[in-house]
């Protein structure tokens, strides 16, 4: 959904897995699965070329998605995961948000076919006040004013995450870009459609609703932002 030319990886594939899981603290192996599991939402990734998502925690359930291990741009597929249960079966199975339109969908994984990390900061945008906070262990510790979606093309509300983190090649998205799992009407977003957090070429406008449903920020905010929101960061739009 992303063109590649703004953004294709320009490393191996094994590199970018390196990359991404350095970013996180705590990975969950199933031996574990007795003891305290990560606080969720949390993110993961996929071990196996692709995964199937089903309706319910057992595989008699109705297949929602195929989801593969690795996007079209070579950088791995990031999940948000929502909970834990044991099917009837025993199996271990995991909650996902399940990515693409419409907002909200939920489905399940089974478990080993996921590598589940704990997330430590987690951002809030609310709409109304026009501000972003980054929060790490319930304390604020980045807070930036934004742009939203207009009137027509508002940002959704909801529980979402970051899904990658790059640096654009158009003008527009400023200094540094983070495409998340939410969708809106229009989106000024590449190849339409997905709510972005951006830097801007026109910080005049922050604090409006203007954007198509993106959520623009300074240039030195996304900067910042970079350092503090690695793919799989939970996102929390409230209105």
């Amino acid at each position: 959904m992303i063109r590649g030319q703004e953004h294709r990886a320009k490393t191996t594939r094994g590199t970018l897995c390196a990359s991404v899981v350095g970013a996180v603290l705590v990975a969950v192996p199933s031996q574990a699965w007795a003891r305290p599991s990560p606080s969720f939402p949390a993110s993961a990734l996929i071990l196996a070329p692709s995964v199937t998502v089903r309706g319910g925690a057992s595989m008699a359930s109705r297949r929602i998605a195929v989801l593969p291990q690795f996007r079209t741009d070579y950088r791995p597929t990031v999940l948000q995961v929502l909970g834990r249960t044991t099917g009837a079966s025993g199996a271990r199975w995991l909650q996902i948000a399940v990515p693409g339109r419409p907002n909200g969908r939920k489905g399940w994984i089974i478990a080993r076919s996921l590598h589940v990390r704990r997330a430590t900061r987690s951002i809030v945008v609310d709409l109304s006040a026009r501000q972003l906070r980054v929060i790490e262990r319930g304390r604020t510790r980045f807070t930036t004013r934004v742009a939203v979606g207009r009137r027509g093309a508002e940002t959704p509300i909801g529980l979402f995450y970051v899904t990658a983190v790059f640096q654009p090649t158009e003008r527009y998205l400023g200094a540094w870009a983070f495409e998340t799992s939410a969708f809106s009407n229009l989106s000024e977003w590449p190849g339409g459609g997905i709510v972005g957090l951006h830097g801007t070429n026109e910080p005049e406008l922050l604090g409006q609703a203007v954007s198509h449903g993106c959520i623009r920020m300074s240039n030195a905010a996304a900067r910042t932002l970079k350092r503090l929101a690695p793919a799989g960061t939970p996102l929390r739009v409230v209105r």
